[in-house]
C-alpha cells in the first residue's frame, strides 16, 4: 500500500481543468460535464467483474446470507444509501443489505477524524452485526487503500466469507486482496482529489447494478416491474396498483 498519495489516480492533477477557477460559469460546468462523460465508459470496462459479483451476491441471498457494504467518507455514505433503498424497492428486510461507515452513523453527516485510518475498527463493527462466512462483504474505497476497509476485508476473509472490492485506482491494495475486484478507473477529478465527483458517481452506478441485478436474479422483479414494492406512501401505493394492473392484464 503506497503512502505516496500523489501516485494515486484519484489524487492526480487533471490538466483539462487546471484553469477552472478562471472560467465563466458555463465553461466551468461544461468542464465538469465533460469529465462526467467518462464515467459510464469506465464502468462499462468492468462489467464482467460486476456480473461476477452479482452472481456471488445472489448466491449468498439464496442461502440466507446478507450483503454488507463497508467504507469511509463518501464511499461509506454511498454504501449506506444503496442499502437503505433496498427495503422499499424490493420489499426485503433491512438486515439483508447493510452499510457500515467508519466512525458510525454520526459520520453520515459529519466527518469523524481518524476513523478511516483505524484498521481494527471494521472488525469490531462487523462483529457487532454478527457477520459470518455465509455473508458477503463489499469494500468501497476510491483510493483502494483505506485502512478501515482493508481491515474489514481481512476480517471477512479470515472468516471464509466472499469479498468484493470497489475502487477507482489501478493496482490498488484493495484489488489485490479481494475475491472479486471491480475497478472503474475514472481518472483525475475535476477538482484534484475530490472523489465525491467522478469516483463517487462511478461507485453509485456499480452499487446500483450489484443490488438491482442480484434482486432480479432472486425473483424480486417480473419483466422490468418491481413486484415487491412496499406501499408506504401515496406514490408507492399508486405504483403498486399500476404494477398489479399490468401483471393481471
Amino acid at each position: 500500500m503506497t503512502d505516496n498519495f500523489a501516485e494515486l489516480t484519484t489524487e492526480r492533477i487533471n490538466p483539462a481543468t487546471a484553469h477552472i477557477d478562471t472560467c465563466t460559469t458555463l465553461e466551468m460546468v461544461k468542464l465538469i460535464n465533460d469529465e462526467d462523460k467518462k464515467i459510464a465508459i469506465a464502468v462499462e470496462r468492468v462489467l464482467p467483474e460486476i456480473a461476477r459479483a452479482v452472481d456471488a451476491i445472489a448466491e449468498k441471498f439464496s442461502r440466507g446470507g446478507r450483503l454488507f457494504y463497508i467504507g469511509a467518507g463518501t464511499s461509506g455514505r454511498l454504501g449506506i444509501l444503496d442499502a437503505s433503498e433496498c427495503p422499499p424497492t424490493f420489499g426485503v428486510s433491512p438486515d439483508m443489505v447493510q452499510g457500515l461507515i467508519a466512525g458510525g452513523e454520526g459520520a453520515l453527516i459529519r466527518a469523524v477524524e481518524g476513523a478511516e485510518d483505524n484498521r481494527t475498527l471494521a472488525a469490531h463493527d462487523l462483529t457487532e452485526k454478527h457477520f459470518s462466512a455465509k455473508d458477503i462483504l463489499v469494500g468501497i474505497t476510491a483510493s483502494g487503500r483505506t485502512p478501515y476497509v482493508l481491515g474489514g476485508i481481512e476480517f471477512a476473509k479470515n472468516l471464509g466469507a466472499t469479498t468484493v472490492g470497489v475502487s477507482c485506482t489501478e493496482n490498488s491494495a484493495l484489488a489485490k486482496v479481494v475475491d472479486i475486484a471491480i475497478t472503474p478507473v475514472t481518472g483525475p477529478e475535476a477538482l484534484t482529489g475530490s472523489t465525491r465527483m467522478k469516483a463517487g458517481t462511478a461507485t453509485k452506478m456499480v452499487l446500483n447494478m450489484l443490488t438491482t441485478a442480484a434482486m432480479i436474479k432472486i425473483g424480486k422483479v417480473r419483466g422490468n416491474l418491481m413486484i415487491c414494492v412496499q406501499a408506504t406512501n401515496d406514490k408507492l401505493r399508486d405504483r403498486v396498483r399500476r404494477i398489479n394492473q399490468i401483471i393481471s392484464s
